[in-house]
């Protein structure tokens, strides 16, 4: 398994402290771009590349930074030509050697919470989502969809870009929908089961067309963490290392050493399987002198969660 943190694609302390403590991999994200930029262009992502290369990092994954909106989620017009721009981006980093895109499928409503300030231990502060607090609000102002749609144009999707992913050597992981519900303010919701991503996974058979195993949306799903890992083994492409206390009806972020979750056996069912792929935390609590300006995101916690997982990664060798 490959420990990574996500970096901002221009180099900051944060850089320094990734290396400082160990990590070699890094995941560019949307919210460390800061501009809303979702470059696809090939010299843009290779700048990237070797900013990290020349820090002795490898850029691993791109992750919500990609070249994907609800036109095609939602099958509106401009889809055809988004997906043409996804497929020029995928073999760009696949020119570039970036192993995995992380991508996602919820409609409308995206990355859900209503609440970024719940105190958990020493002071710190975590997010929080419940649902009857969320119904509450106003339901977004796009076309009518449904869950059938919704499989319509994820189906679409994947026909037109695995075979592309194929050929770039680029792996594909569809994140859950997070919260993983049926419904968010009265848009629907598909990738929010085990049976889901079954389903997903048969679309198009290919080690190329699989999954970003994001523990605490499987958490909220109500599964067993360790029991899924090895049900999809080696279509599991990247993992979100985080976990939830609750479900997908109301639940709060948890540290990653305090959570319902057995993270040792989470961690020994990823090496039973084989997986050897980016693995990095995820949602991480807001500590003391941060400012909580980014929610899950900030960087102490970050640093704890990558020592805890690194332990983990070495207990898990030793046996």
């Amino acid at each position: 398994m490959e420990p990574a943190l996500v970096l901002p694609p221009d180099p900051d302390e944060r850089w320094d402290l990734a290396t400082q403590v160990g990590v070699t991999s890094a995941v560019v994200h949307t919210l460390e771009i800061g501009d809303g930029r979702r470059p696809s262009d090939y010299d843009t992502l290779l700048r990237w590349k070797n900013r990290f290369a020349n820090a002795g990092i490898d850029l691993a994954v791109v992750e919500g930074s990609v070249p994907l909106t609800d036109a095609t989620r939602l099958g509106t017009p401009g889809r055809d030509e988004e997906i043409e721009e996804f497929c020029r981006f995928l073999r760009n980093l696949g020119r570039l050697g970036v192993s995995v895109v992380c991508y996602d499928w919820m409609a409308g409503v995206r990355w859900a919470r209503t609440a970024t300030s719940v105190p958990a231990r020493g002071g710190s502060l975590t997010s929080a989502y419940d649902n009857d607090q969320m119904r509450r609000g106003p339901e977004p102002d796009i076309p009518e969809i449904t869950a059938a749609d919704l499989w319509a144009n994820l189906e679409y999707f994947l026909e037109r870009v695995v075979p592309v992913a194929e050929e770039a050597g680029v792996k594909l992981g569809l994140h859950p929908d997070d919260p993983p519900r049926e419904s968010v303010r009265g848009v629907p919701r598909i990738i929010n089961s085990v049976e889901a991503y079954e389903r997903v996974l048969d679309i198009v058979p290919s080690e190329h067309n699989g999954i970003t195993f994001c523990q605490g949306n499987f958490a909220a799903m109500g599964v067993d963490v360790p029991e899924t890992i090895r049900r999809f083994g080696d279509r599991i492409n990247f993992v979100h290392f985080r976990d939830v206390d609750g479900d997908a009806d109301s639940f709060v972020e948890t540290w990653h050493d305090n959570g319902p979750t057995d993270m040792r056996a989470a961690i020994e069912a990823y090496r039973d399987v084989g997986f050897d792929g980016p693995i990095r935390p995820d949602h991480v609590p807001t500590m003391a002198g941060e400012a909580n300006d980014n929610p899950g995101y900030e960087t102490k916690g970050r640093l704890f969660a990558i020592g805890y997982l690194k332990g983990l990664l070495e207990t898990a060798a030793t046996e």
